[in-house]
């Protein structure tokens, strides 16, 4: 652990461990980008500095290229292998000689699907690009002497579906990380979206927006990172960089003490609830009548209700908008309900940014959008109120993890360069409750780290779902300025019947804004709880070619290509401490469900409007390359599965080939497979992953083309035949009911049908692993040194296979994986008694037929 001074500086308490870092001693990058990059914007910095920047904007990102030591090698080995890809289609082809003509055929349809699909994957990684955004200069440019800022305004949005499978506890520290964040109070606002209409969910939100006022100037006074108090509380010694050291831990322990004490009292919102509710109801309803949830207020909810019925339930409710924290120049509107404290803030600035409630309404006559439909209802209102330039959106089960994130963004969106043709800015996704094998590669830094970096360097990354900053005339499917016309027409056919609204989006057009909303009144309360009515988007262009995309699974993909298909280009914003972390799903049986909404969502897009070879009339060729990578990587699981149940020919007494010549062909095979993982070397490299990230990448992804993709390509097909789209189902965030184990989800194995194939492959491979041990001792004195050498190359396969499929043998011993050697032990005994059998039963076979 590294010491106080060189953690914190002078300031931050020599002795006290309460003021040391947790991660003091953990590796970080050479620097911000890293020893494998380079600047590569040295030329426009200085033409920028000599002419003083344009219209005084100054360079607000730095970017960064890898270094031509690495990048001409990279390139010049994707080359060669896209050659010796090619040349062995040619051999395969050339010596069709198989002793089952139609496996062979099989085979070399899989091997030319897996040559384009690496093709595919590989070209747009071509040019990989690092921007890091330059605090110091946003600063410089935006913050005033006076402690005021310039910056435009933002509009946060959470969304959130179910109390249940996303505890409330995750999404109020998601909340409180946003109010504290390092913004100006003015010009930030969060809009809570809850899709459950569920009133434990607004009391939870007035009881965080009391217990901000707290915690948000705590944040402040002692520059707290992070500013989740769940995530912050939880680290052994938080690191201290604030300037008062001295009243640091009294305050500390009385904000820890308070956030007891408000967990306390979500656990108890429930059953509050519920007899408040039934206090009321005894008093105003009699006998048989529907018994309403009601408000601390006296009223009755308008969501759903603890008792349902039909007009307040999950699915059926009318919208609702509160506004629970009013803009700061009016005051946070708690009076007497804030929290009481006796801590020093005289120097710190104690104001909130505004907090709304938003539940769409819901009808079973129309259909939700699911995702999508609960952030275009955001959009709309919350033009209405504060209409902010730019947007940003989480799930509710991530954090701000930077305090400094919302700003960073803007340094692209502001930047003078490509500021202006930038509509949405993507951060890496991290989570912090990941195993520390990450057995199930929930981290895919292969993916976050390397494809993403690489598309960077084209017209920029996709949308991700979470953690994105975007600009909102570009969610209102205005294009960017080198193509945008004058007088753009704003009607109702496109944006809905509002007129409010649609005075809002030609301010947004124009760029008129006031960054102070309007007074919040009954009129104004209603026309926003009007747009995110059930019906408002109904025969617009909402989901179409207006807000997020509907009528698919994955929204995030399909917006993002919509958007870049305009023309309007995205920019990947990584930052040396991460920006927002999240939870992810470390049970197997979940995160395979997360992957068959995500795989399978894709398959939807290529079968859509959104077809990457047909749509986004503007997008670049390379950039056009990725998407399709996007939506037809599942297509690769099918070839994937018939090669991982190949090994069953073991079990034919006689010797059967695919190819021959056998040995020629596995030979061709290995080069071609290892110059892969050269490939891969060289990407980790620049990338800055680990060979774990790389290898656990690796496994799930046959874990995964054996289960969650076979999977989504029957949905895929099922949707064609019968117009069902893939089933969203929200990822449970709950956690198992071992409290003591924090990853006990990770040893609880759940059973679901997807399951089968991937344990027919483990089996048959142990299986013919066993076979292979018995023929080896039955036939070795017989067998040829040819045959003998054959029968080690395809032993040798079914080997690489079992190694990549052991996170999946972990998950099935459930806790007995906790000590990993047991299976280590259970494999090779279970290989001898295969072994044995076959021994045993070619003996009696063979005395049987002798007799």
């Amino acid at each position: 652990m590294a010491s106080a001074v060189g953690a914190g500086g002078a300031n931050a308490g020599l002795a006290d461990p309460l003021l040391a870092s947790r991660d003091g001693g953990a590796k970080k990058p050479v620097g911000a980008k890293g020893k494998h990059w380079v600047a590569a914007d040295k030329d426009q910095r200085r033409a920028a500095k000599e002419s003083g920047g344009e219209e005084g904007r100054p360079l607000l990102f730095r970017t960064y290229k890898v270094k031509g030591t690495l990048l001409h090698p990279y390139r010049a080995l994707i080359f060669i292998r896209l050659i010796a890809v090619l040349l062995f289609f040619v051999w395969r082809i050339k010596h069709n000689k198989s002793d089952i003509m139609w496996f062979w055929t099989m085979s070399v349809v899989g091997d030319v699907w897996f040559g384009f699909s690496w093709l595919l994957n590989q070209l747009p990684k071509f040019n990989p690009v690092k921007t890091i955004p330059d605090m110091v200069a946003l600063r410089r440019q935006y913050d005033l002497p006076d402690g005021t800022s310039t910056l435009p305004g933002i509009d946060v949005f959470v969304t959130t579906a179910d109390p249940i499978d996303e505890p409330i506890l995750y999404t109020m520290n998601c909340v409180l990380s946003i109010l504290a964040s390092d913004y100006p109070v003015d010009r930030c606002a969060c809009y809570l979206s809850d899709d459950s209409g569920a009133l434990i969910q607004y009391e939870a939100l007035i009881e965080t927006a009391k217990f901000a006022t707290l915690w948000v100037p705590f944040c402040r006074k002692h520059c707290i990172e992070p500013r989740a108090p769940e995530s912050y509380f939880e680290l052994e010694a938080p690191l201290y960089t604030g300037s008062a050291p001295e009243e640091f831990k009294n305050d500390h322990s009385s904000v820890h003490r308070e956030y007891d004490e408000f967990k306390e009292r979500l656990d108890s919102l429930s059953s509050a609830i519920s007899k408040r509710s039934d206090a009321y109801n005894s008093m105003e309803t009699g006998e048989g009548d529907a018994k309403a949830t009601w408000m601390a207020n006296g009223t009755q909810w308008p969501g759903s209700w603890i008792d349902t019925m039909e007009i307040h339930r999950k699915g059926h409710h009318a919208g609702i908008v509160k506004v629970v924290l009013d803009h700061s120049v009016r005051g946070h509107n708690l009076g007497s309900q804030a929290s009481t404290h006796n801590l020093n803030f005289a120097n710190t600035d104690v104001r909130l940014p505004m907090l709304v409630y938003i539940s769409r309404g819901k009808n079973p006559s129309y259909d939700h959008n699911k995702k999508a439909g609960a952030l275009n209802a955001q959009l709309r209102a919350s033009a209405l109120l504060s209409n902010a330039q730019f947007i940003i959106n989480f799930d509710c089960d991530h954090y701000i993890n930077n305090s400094q994130a919302l700003r960073a963004a803007m340094c692209f969106m502001l930047d003078q360069r490509q500021g202006d043709s930038t509509a949405f800015v993507q951060f890496p996704q991290r989570f912090d409750n990941v195993d520390p094998s990450d057995r199930y590669g929930n981290h895919n830094r292969v993916f976050f780290d390397g494809t993403m970096l690489a598309l960077n360097g084209l017209q920029g990354p996709s949308y991700l779902g979470t953690g994105c900053m975007f600009r909102r005339i570009a969610l209102y499917g205005i294009d960017p300025p080198e193509w945008r016309h004058d007088n753009i027409v704003v009607d109702d056919k496109r944006f809905g019947s509002s007129i409010p609204f649609l005075d809002s989006v030609s301010k947004a057009i124009n760029q008129e804004r006031s960054t102070i909303p309007p007074p919040i009144s009954e009129t104004l309360v209603a026309e926003m709880e009007r747009v995110v009515s059930a019906s408002h988007d109904k025969a617009t262009g909402w989901g179409k070619g207006v807000g997020y995309i509907y009528d698919i699974a994955t929204e995030d993909i399909v917006t993002g290509f919509r958007i870049h298909g305009q023309g309007w280009r995205s920019m990947y914003c990584t930052m040396e401490r991460d920006a927002f972390c999240g939870i992810a799903p470390i049970n197997l049986t979940e995160r395979l469900h997360q992957i068959v909404r995500w795989s399978g969502g894709s398959l939807e897009m290529f079968f859509s409007l959104n077809n990457p070879l047909i749509g986004g009339r503007r997008i670049q060729s390379l950039q056009r390359v990725s998407y399709l990578n996007m939506t037809v990587y599942p297509v690769t699981s099918l070839f994937i599965l018939l090669y991982a149940l190949s090994p069953v020919m073991w079990l034919i007494p006689d010797e059967v080939y695919i190819q021959r010549p056998f040995t020629k062909y596995v030979v061709f095979l290995l080069v071609i497979i290892l110059m892969i993982h050269v490939i891969g070397w060289l990407e980790i490299k620049w990338a800055g992953v680990t060979w774990l990230d790389y290898w656990r990448n690796e496994q799930f992804f046959m874990i995964g083309s054996t289960s969650a993709y076979p999977a989504a390509v029957l949905h895929m097909v099922v949707n064609l035949l019968t117009k069902k789209g893939i089933h969203f189902r929200v990822t449970s965030k709950q956690t198992a009911a071992d409290t003591n184990d924090k990853f006990a989800d990770l040893y609880d194995m759940r059973w679901v049908p997807m399951l089968i194939p991937t344990t027919v492959v483990l089996i048959a491979n142990v299986g013919a692993i066993g076979v292979a041990m018995g023929k080896t001792i039955v036939y070795m004195g017989a067998w040829t040194i040819a045959q003998k050498t054959h029968a080690a190359l395809g032993l040798l396969f079914n080997v690489w296979i079992m190694v990549l499929l052991y996170p999946f043998a972990l998950a099935i011993m459930g806790r007995w994986a906790k000590r990993p050697v047991i299976l280590l032990v259970l494999l090779p005994v279970a290989f001898t008694i295969v072994c044995l059998v076959y021994v045993a039963v070619h003996i009696l076979l063979l005395s049987y037929l002798t007799f």
